[in-house]
């Protein structure tokens, strides 16, 4: 393999050959077992006597560090120590103060541990993922893909998200109106970068999304809680100076319900008068399990004030880091000029595997196949909820999604329930947890999700649930 060597400035080469290979095997870069280059090789390379190099072989062996293997050549004898890689020097740089804020927030999250049962929201089951079509599809588009995209997204990816979301979602979009994304987050931080300057006023829900609104805070914006009901976001607590208002009205994140008609109406209302753009996040509404889905704010939005942001996380793979946004004509140029600039186009190949996913119908499929196995869950979780559960939590209502919130009673320790879930292997998220600042007891309670815990599992989980919330409440 390849190998730098600096022979720059004064000394003896030999050694400065001698020290850097050293170096080089002491740090992990070259490992117990690898070839170093032949000494012909390497002398060439560093324009040196082949001599000066083999002498500086011969101490590396005379040490330990190398050993020749007769008609095979020189390799590494030790492997490096347990202190680990070198590390950059730590530095005297330090992040503006938004972005400290931010690091400190995200730090705050804490991880989470393997667990046996996970039922935290917002994971779908990648068991039910058709691996072998996507592999199929996936070989073709790379045979074909010779070539950078364009920061839009393949033509034929958006011709098919065009027509896939106007079909099941009644969203109005050509072609031209879709860009694509790495997932919902990138699409949210490129509808910031374009309407965010440092100060302006972003409204999110309480409780909400709360990636969306650190990514909005790292932006400089000054974000604004606003709280939620069982209509939606109460659009009269909007501030009067918000400029840009973040919502999920098919799905609320995470309390599930939906924004009645009359809400969207007053929202879209309320932008139009006070000159806001609204950001509708669409994240996981292809999963419903009753009740006909109402129109999308962009739908109803006549004044070009809605951004659409849809994900293919939940139908098909987080980790495909698939997304798109449906934006008015007149962010279109800067939202491709962002994505230009932030990382020029999302993976050809990828996107050609998909379009072909979407035009043979094989998205349309997946979604009903997945859609009655987390429907099946679904009234698993609710049944639990309404039955065994219904003495310390209260079910808030939904149809929709991969998961259910679950008011907790005032006496129901909720930190403590989660605790003692976590140690009995149960991984589950406290709905204080999507608050932006601290909430009373009385507000606190469960996030269920159900996408990656099987119904075979879900009654050893649920039981675990109502054996641990009895002992703790």
């Amino acid at each position: 393999m390849d190998l730098h060597i600096s022979l720059d400035g004064r000394g003896d080469r030999t050694d400065r050959i001698y020290r850097q290979v050293r170096d080089a095997i002491l740090d992990g870069r070259l490992r117990a077992g690898e070839r170093v280059p032949p000494s012909r090789e390497l002398a060439r390379s560093l324009a040196v006597s082949r001599n000066t190099v083999a002498a500086a072989y011969d101490r590396l062996v005379g040490d330990g560090f190398l050993q020749g293997r007769a008609g095979a050549g020189t390799f590494v004898a030790m492997p490096a120590p347990a202190t680990g890689p070198r590390r950059a020097p730590v530095g005297a740089l330090r992040p503006s103060p938004r972005w400290a804020a931010v690091t400190e927030a995200l730090r705050r999250v804490p991880p989470v541990p393997p667990a046996r049962y996970d039922l935290r929201p917002g994971h779908p089951d990648g068991t039910l993922f058709p691996l072998a079509t996507w592999r199929r599809l996936l070989a073709r588009s790379l045979r074909a893909s010779s070539d950078y995209g364009g920061p839009a997204g393949l033509p034929a990816l958006r011709a098919a998200v065009a027509r896939s979301v106007g079909l099941s979602r009644s969203v109005r979009a050509s072609p031209a109106d879709v860009i694509v994304t790495h997932g919902a987050q990138q699409g949210l931080d490129l509808i910031g970068r374009v309407l965010v300057e440092p100060g302006t006023v972003v409204a999110v829900e309480e409780p909400g999304y709360r990636p969306a609104r650190l990514a909005f805070e790292a932006l400089g914006a000054h974000v604004v809680p606003v709280p939620v009901d069982g209509s939606g976001l109460v659009v009269d607590a909007l501030p009067r100076s918000a400029r840009l208002v973040y919502v999920t009205p098919s799905h609320q994140y995470p309390l599930g319900v939906p924004m009645t008609m009359p809400r969207r109406t007053a929202l879209l209302g309320w932008a139009q008068r006070h000159g806001a753009a609204i950001v509708e996040d669409d994240y996981d509404s292809e999963f419903r399990y009753s009740d006909r889905p109402l129109e999308p704010l962009q739908s109803l939005d006549r004044a070009g004030r809605v951004v659409y942001v849809g994900s293919f996380a939940k139908t098909l793979l987080p980790a495909l880091r698939l997304g798109f946004l449906v934006a008015p004509a007149s962010l279109r140029p800067a939202l491709l000029a962002a994505k230009r600039l932030v990382d020029w186009h999302v993976e050809p190949a990828a996107q050609a595997a998909l379009a072909a996913f979407i035009d043979e119908g094989l998205l349309r499929r997946h979604v009903r196949t997945v859609t009655r196995v987390y429907a099946h869950r679904h009234d698993l979780v609710t049944a639990a909820a309404c039955g065994v559960l219904a003495d310390r939590f209260t079910l808030v209502p939904s149809s929709a999604g991969l998961h259910v919130t679950l008011l907790a009673a005032a006496h129901v320790d909720v930190p403590g329930v989660v605790a003692r879930l976590r140690d009995a292997g149960v991984a589950v998220e406290r709905l204080a947890g999507f608050h932006a600042a601290p909430v009373p007891d009385a507000a606190d309670g469960l996030v269920v999700g159900y996408g990656t815990v099987t119904a075979a599992d879900l009654p050893a989980a649920l039981d675990l649930l109502d054996r641990v919330s009895r002992r703790t409440g």
